[in-house]
């Protein structure tokens, strides 16, 4: 693959919207090309900025294709054709191929948090660089004051929104305004509790399993009362207070990255990314577990109503889903001017899924492929325009969607009914959801690059226009 500045290609677009790279997967993307004019130290220095952008982008959970396609463009803006760029789940190889001593760098990948400002951030840095002008000096002090700056949101903003998030997803399950108000109140306690833990150096998997726990209890509490004070089963479902926790649990998983990864041909980190996502989400499902059967062994009586049992408007569902979004892009340090975007995205994604489900009559899988891939859509329509990665949009804007009370249900029908089959095949069905979710937005995004590309040949039709009747 030889990389031409003039010529109209893929590298020619922004980073945004990326036409994947092609190859055999296994193998590094290299572009070749005729030797920088650098010297070597100075090709070590485009290293060392290289392998320091990719591993930021990478922590926060940028698909493998969009970030080699990143670092190509970064190498390209100093004259650097010969790369050879390798990223796994857990570390970057960089490499230039130079004519008498070939040079090699590697970096391990340790944090990972996700930050969609200094995303942006990131690939603005690169889009700079790519146009010219930057000097190696000026983009490595720009890079470090990208991951030098601190987040743009107070963390008890973030805790705030990730209860605000909460309460929505109450809303959306068709709960009342009670039951928004102990989700919001419960999540709040667990994203303090698990902030406490990760200070300590606890595991993320035991983090999963106590912030399941902790929301458990509180349904299991609610079961109580409800039995002990003869309340109405649909003043304070348990069911939705636990789902309500466990979707903001499941939405920091790095779902969609993993999917984008397997479909654009890289395996080995779509492999990885696969696996820690099932691995944290059994860890949900062991939190759950646990919890349930001490409510039973200590003689909680155990029940379960359906959500379609009460009465939200389906305007108040398709706002809550839109609070779920905005709450999640604030919760992930989203840019300001790009949260009221995901905001409108999330109500649109739940407006579809209700459609799916209540008109459509297309089961849970269906209906939420079909929301996810108008949010892949619009993902990939917009992300150019806003200068914003495709991942934000998507990724905050399928939020409402992830299937918390699924996952619940299949646990409480294991432990409740003692039915390991048909708890296991509710189970297997929430992950076929999250799938869906994968897949919808995947193909939603790649659906929206010819689209934008016929949208920006009709716009420059109508500027030759205006000019010509101007003249």
């Amino acid at each position: 693959m030889t990389y031409d500045p003039s010529a109209q290609g893929p590298f020619r677009q922004r980073a945004r919207r990326v036409v994947r790279p092609q190859g055999p997967p296994t193998q590094p993307l290299a572009i070749r090309g005729l030797q920088s004019r650098l010297t070597a130290e100075e090709e070590r220095q485009v290293l060392d900025l290289i392998l320091r952008t990719g591993d930021a982008m990478v922590a926060t959970g940028a698909p493998v294709a969009d970030v080699t396609a990143a670092l190509l463009r970064l190498a390209a803006g100093f004259g650097v054709t010969r790369l050879q760029v390798d990223i796994t789940f857990i570390s970057i190889i960089a490499s230039i191929d130079r004519d008498d001593d070939p040079i090699t760098k590697v970096r391990v990948i340790n944090l990972r948090n996700s930050d969609y400002s200094r995303l942006a951030e990131l690939f603005d840095l690169v889009d700079e660089v790519h146009r010219g002008g930057v000097t190696l000096d000026d983009a490595q002090r720009k890079l470090d004051e990208v991951l030098a700056a601190p987040h743009p949101y107070r963390r008890w903003i973030v805790t705030l929104a990730l209860g605000l998030m909460a309460s929505g997803v109450a809303l959306l399950l068709n709960g009342g305004w009670l039951v928004a108000l102990v989700a919001a109140v419960t999540t709040i306690v667990i994203d303090r509790t698990l902030r406490a833990l990760r200070r300590w150096g606890l595991p993320y998997l035991f983090q999963q399993v106590i912030g399941a726990g902790l929301a458990t209890v509180v349904g299991l509490a609610a079961l109580w009362a409800t039995d002990r004070f003869g309340w109405s089963p649909t003043l304070l479902p348990p069911s939705l207070i636990v789902a309500s926790g466990i979707v903001v649990l499941l939405a920091g998983l790095s779902l969609v990255g993993s999917a984008e990864d397997a479909i654009a041909g890289y395996p080995l980190t779509a492999a990885a990314r696969t696996y820690e996502v099932v691995l944290h989400t059994i860890g949900l499902v062991v939190g759950i577990g646990v919890m349930l059967d001490l409510g039973q062994r200590a003689g909680i009586p155990l029940t379960i109503l359906e959500p379609g049992t009460l009465n939200i408007p389906t305007t108040i569902q398709i706002l809550s889903g839109g609070l779920i979004a905005g709450a999640w892009s604030l919760a992930s340090y989203t840019r300001a001017r790009t949260i009221p975007v995901v905001l409108g995205v999330g109500m649109v994604a739940a407006a579809v899924l209700l459609l799916g489900r209540q008109v459509l009559e297309i089961g849970p899988a269906g209906s939420s492929f079909l929301a996810a891939l108008v949010v892949g859509l619009i993902a990939g329509g917009l992300s150019e325009p806003l200068k914003t990665p495709n991942l934000v949009i998507s990724v905050c804007g399928i939020t409402p969607l992830l299937p918390g009370l699924a996952i619940y249900n299949a646990m409480f029908r294991m432990v409740e009914g003692d039915d390991v089959v048909g708890g296991t095949g509710q189970l297997i069905a929430a992950f076929g959801i999250a799938l869906a979710l994968a897949a919808g937005v995947t193909l939603g995004e790649f659906l929206a690059t010819p689209l934008r590309s016929e949208m920006d040949r009709w716009q420059r039709r109508v500027a030759r226009r205006a000019r010509g009747t101007r003249s």
